[in-house]
């Protein structure tokens, strides 16, 4: 996994989560805590989501086979996915659970200076790890908002451990608020509505996780900048004259696959495409590093073609406005080509 998959971030939140894990489920048994047993069971839910984006790291830098010829970049993708289902299902529901038992067959809570000093200390451990994250995230965030940046960005691991790190702590606050209030009532239903307030947390994060991963295991194109800059790079004003349309994938985090049809001159010969092409290709992967795979077709840019050619806006891949000297999409002149 590359440095902007956030391992640092990863790894901190793993060891703050497995020692909270700890501390809390032995606050549970000293106190009966429902909140706690639900914080127990999340800080566990959280460590094994921390294992699971570790191993999809690993795999993900398998090398291509001619089974998987774009290689294992997705990996990453579906073990982020992995994690939002866990967080559903063994955070969010077993604490909506336990919350709703608590509140049917409340009790009091029992040696409650373990419970408050264990959310404490959680709540100082999971600072720790969010400030990991926020400072790992802020090298690759650049001007986006964190809103932004969660939709946006195409390493998984990153927004997985902020979403799950803020989380926490307000899960932690809630746990301590459903904790305190049960305490000075004497009534330990509140200890189960803060568990329950838990649970429903979890489940709204893990959904927001899994539609946003959702979006990257489809396959999402490049970002805008980075599509502007491959245009850029193609057209040599010489031999290869536009852009008549062009498609981008994202095979992994730090994995672009390109593909376009450029238009060049109908007098160039063979040998002059050829040499277009790849020059072309260095200057793509020059100007846009993670572009490994590109595909580029040359064909002959034709006035009347391109006058009557498909709206680019509704090409997939398309943007109305992207275009660069040619159409986004004709109807080719084929008196002349060559592939590469």
């Amino acid at each position: 996994m590359s440095a902007s998959g956030g391992t640092k971030a990863i790894v901190a939140a793993l060891g703050a989560n497995l020692a909270i894990a700890v501390a809390k489920f032995v606050a549970f048994l000293f106190s009966g805590s429902s909140s706690m047993l639900a914080e127990s069971v999340h800080s566990v839910a959280d460590s094994g989501n921390q294992g699971l984006l570790l191993l999809g790291g690993k795999k993900a830098q398998r090398e291509a086979t001619p089974q998987h010829p774009f290689g294992y970049g997705r990996e990453r993708y579906i073990y982020a996915f992995l994690v939002s289902i866990v967080l559903f299902s063994v955070g969010g529901m077993f604490a909506v659970y336990e919350g709703y038992e608590k509140i049917k067959h409340p009790h009091e809570i029992e040696a409650w200076y373990w419970p408050v000093g264990v959310l404490v200390f959680a709540i100082i451990a999971e600072g720790f790890s969010f400030r990991t994250a926020i400072k790992e995230s802020n090298q690759t965030r650049g001007s986006l908002s964190w809103r932004e940046f969660v939709r946006r960005a195409k390493a998984p691991e990153l927004p997985v451990v902020l979403l799950e790190d803020l989380g926490a702590l307000i899960g932690l606050v809630l746990a301590l608020a459903g904790v305190g209030l049960a305490l000075a009532t004497g009534n330990g239903v509140w200890d189960g509505i803060g568990t329950l307030c838990i649970g429903i947390l979890l489940i709204i994060i893990a959904i927001v996780l899994a539609a946003e991963t959702k979006s990257l295991l489809l396959g999402e194109a490049a970002g805008t900048d980075q599509v502007e800059k491959i245009k850029a790079a193609v057209v040599d004003g010489d031999t290869v004259t536009g852009v008549i349309h062009m498609r981008t994938l994202h095979l992994g985090p730090e994995e672009l696959l390109v593909a376009a049809k450029i238009a060049v001159q109908h007098d160039d010969t063979a040998t002059e495409v050829a040499n277009a092409i790849n020059a072309a290709e260095s200057r793509i992967r020059e100007a846009v590093p993670i572009a490994r795979v590109i595909y580029l077709e040359p064909d002959i840019y034709s006035e009347a073609a391109a006058a009557a050619g498909t709206n680019p806006g509704k090409t997939p891949g398309g943007a109305p406005g992207n275009t660069s000297e040619g159409p986004a999409d004709e109807t080719p002149d084929t008196s002349k080509k060559s592939g590469h």
